[in-house]
């Protein structure tokens, strides 16, 4: 753990690709008809890559790998991580790779996705370095069922990174199969805090019950976070469900605003704040980032954070 002093270190592995938002949808597009969208924007994208970013900003020590080419939108990716002052010491660029794009229509509720995984299907567990592991506090790993070639062996790395005295985190993000594979389950046991929204959680479990979907990811190891959207975020603490509703901004798009969560609680967790406040930051940082369009555009400091929490102006 650490402290404001000290800064944690946090090795995040994951996808890299970038995101073109759609924002302000007047409707879903349907077969055979065209919709329109107030703004466009071109931002770094992937839950990965957000959640890093968001790491940053909040004043956290971030190192970065993944795998993308070295096309434009590999380019655009490894310098907007650079400009946040992240760590991409690792990121070798590619050229027989094409880096990963997602379309995102979004409105300020609510977001759908159209992904072109390229790059990131071919990262592997097993490019993880024992030194960089050495040098971080905490691994984070997003988009377990998005990345196919990292996921068979992501719970050894989580044990590897358990070994080596590092805490872990895991959002698992959408399955696009929505095959919900239970593998997650056994993956878990190796994790010390879960992040998935509520649709996820749900659909992993098979419980359309939020607290019986809580029981149920339980082992004796993880604890659970799940994000819940405009309806706050819900967790279980000494066997009490916890509620905490969102807090109200004036949203704009809603683009990353559970990878700026994560963020935000793990910036908690690290410095060992309690369960409760953690989950204050978590919705706190999730809540301001939807103020831009994109997922890291209006990313919370974490002046900003504090004031929204305390109230102050």
């Amino acid at each position: 753990m650490t402290t404001p002093e000290q800064p944690a270190r946090i090795l995040v592995v994951g996808e890299i690709n970038v995101d073109f938002v759609f924002k302000g949808c007047h409707a879903l597009p349907t077969p055979g008809n065209e919709v329109l969208a107030d703004d466009f924007l071109m931002t770094p994208g992937s839950s990965s890559m957000i959640c890093a970013m968001g790491l940053a900003r909040l004043g956290n020590r971030v190192a970065f790998h993944g795998r993308l080419g070295t096309d434009a939108s590999g380019k655009f990716c490894l310098r907007a991580l650079q400009e946040a002052d992240i760590d991409t010491a690792s990121l070798r660029p590619d050229p027989s790779l094409r880096t990963g794009v997602t379309a995102s229509l979004s409105t300020p509720q609510d977001r759908s996705l159209v992904t072109f995984p390229g790059a990131m299907a071919e990262l592997r567990a097993g490019e993880i370095e024992d030194s960089w592991l050495q040098a971080a506090d905490h691994l984070h790993v997003s988009s377990y069922y998005l990345q196919k070639g990292l996921r068979p062996g992501c719970r050894q790395l989580f044990a590897r990174a358990t070994a080596a005295g590092l805490s872990t985190s895991l959002d698992p993000g959408f399955d696009p199969d929505q095959r919900w594979e239970n593998d997650l389950l056994d993956t878990l046991r190796a994790v010390d805090i879960f992040l998935p929204n509520e649709q996820e959680l749900q659909a992993i479990t098979g419980c359309s019950d939020l607290r019986q979907a809580l029981v149920a990811v339980q082992n004796g190891r993880t604890r659970t976070i799940v994000k819940r959207g405009s309806q706050g975020c819900s967790s279980l603490h000494e066997g009490q469900r916890l509620d905490l509703p969102a807090y109200p901004v004036e949203a704009i798009d809603s683009t990353g605003a559970g990878d700026s969560f994560d963020a935000g609680f793990l910036h908690a967790w690290l410095r060992e704040m309690p369960w409760l406040e953690c989950m204050r930051w978590g919705s706190a940082c999730g809540s301001l980032s939807t103020r831009g369009v994109g997922g890291t555009t209006r990313q919370a400091s974490a002046n900003e954070a504090l004031a929204l929490i305390t109230g102050t102006p």
